[in-house]
């Protein structure tokens, strides 16, 4: 009886909204097709690929392809733990900073200065990581604008592509001064849509511009936050390698604290040329990552129910 009804208000749908559905339906097709079709490919996690016979008819390996990783546990174990310390670092920092940001924003009242400044932090996003390690070259090298600053006031320079300790810091700076224009963008557009009734009663009742800040808009901005974060949360294992090859130039020096997941892959595919390792460790950590965003939502909703993902 269930299914009868189900079924009779599936058609009452498709019929009083089939424009709706007709638009939507090169989205879906091209989703299929780009999205989920390529995921049949995933067979070859667990063979032993050769381009003779092809993704489908290559011999099966069972999970020999995972053993590389698992058999270089100090390697795994330090390019798991730097993905996740430096991931961790860009999510919670950068979401602090985005928002202080938008706050500060939001507050300028001057159209035109408010205008500028949007897209002078902005701008940054636009930069290839390329561009921006090369500014950064220039800034950190021995005869860079920082040591040279350095010099001047009579202090020693500081070798900074040999010294591993400094550099999460820098990467940190770096991925902020990308990012946190862009994220301000949202949480600014999260603010403009606090109905300002609230800030006219609170205004009303004497509190502070500091005060209708932390008691109206960061609450209104709660939601943004946690939706963002979970799916910042969902990538926690997959690190920017544009950024780290980039930045670092490739420097074996700088591993300890720089090498990622994705770089060890890379080095592993340069040498053996194995790309089914390749496939086999971004499914681990697309799991891992799937496991983590359940258990982030689960907490959530915990929390309160009306903020979870789903």
């Amino acid at each position: 009886m269930a299914g009868k009804t189900t079924e009779r208000r599936l058609r009452r749908n498709l019929k009083r909204d089939y424009q709706y559905y007709i638009m939507a339906l090169p989205a879906v097709v091209v989703m299929m097709m780009f999205n989920y079709l390529p995921m049949t490919g995933l067979v070859v996690v667990f063979k032993n690929y050769n381009a003779r016979d092809g993704i489908y008819n290559s011999p099966w390996v069972g999970f020999q392809n995972f053993e590389f990783f698992f058999k270089s546990p100090m390697s795994a174990i330090r390019a798991t733990t730097n993905t996740l310390i430096l991931n961790s670092m860009f999510i919670i920092v950068g979401t602090v900073v985005a928002i202080t940001l938008a706050l500060f924003l939001n507050e300028v009242k001057n159209k035109i200065f408010k205008g500028a400044a949007q897209s002078i932090v902005f701008l940054p996003y636009f930069l290839s990581w390329v561009v921006i390690g090369s500014i950064l070259y220039a800034l950190l090298s021995d005869k860079g604008s920082i040591n040279t600053l350095l010099l001047s006031l009579g202090l020693d320079k500081v070798k900074w592509y040999a010294s591993p300790q400094y550099w999460r810091f820098i990467l940190l700076c770096t991925n902020l001064w990308k990012f946190a224009g862009y994220s301000s963008v949202i949480y600014l557009a999260a603010i403009a849509n606090i109905d300002t009734t609230y800030y006219e009663a609170a205004t009303v009742d004497g509190a502070t511009r500091a005060r209708q800040i932390f008691a109206i808009t960061i609450p209104f901005l709660k939601r943004t936050i946690i939706i963002l974060t979970l799916m910042n949360v969902g990538r926690i294992l997959y690190g920017d390698m544009q950024q780290i090859m980039a930045q670092t130039r490739n420097n074996p020096i700088l591993i300890p604290t720089t090498d990622i997941i994705d770089t060890l892959v890379y080095r592993s595919i340069m040498t053996s040329r194995d790309f089914a390792f390749a496939s086999a460790i971004n499914l681990y950590q697309s799991i891992v990552g799937l496991l983590i965003v359940l258990l982030a939502n689960f907490l959530v909703k915990r929390y309160d129910e009306d903020y979870r993902l789903f």
